[in-house]
């Protein structure tokens, strides 16, 4: 059976057209599969959150932070 590989830029560029809802999904078991799993009560913590966070960003009570200003962010602290 042949293998496909995938990049990271890829999975990111199909994400865009994906419902957010489907987005965050894919992250929380992308996360459980690495770590462990949650349990439903973390689970039901988690996604209110998250809910909320986007309506803060939504109503402009809160203002996000660039992709690249965070990506520069993060490769400075792992020293890339």
């Amino acid at each position: 059976m042949p293998t496909t590989t995938i990049t990271i830029d890829q999975i990111v560029e199909v994400t865009r057209s994906l419902p957010q809802d489907d987005v965050a999904e894919l992250v929380d078991r992308i996360l459980a599969a690495n770590n462990g799993g949650q349990t439903a009560t973390h689970e039901e913590a988690w996604s209110s959150v998250v809910h909320q966070r986007i309506a803060d960003i939504r109503s402009g009570k809160v203002k996000g932070i660039p992709y690249e200003q965070t990506a520069a962010k993060i490769r400075k602290i792992v020293g890339r």
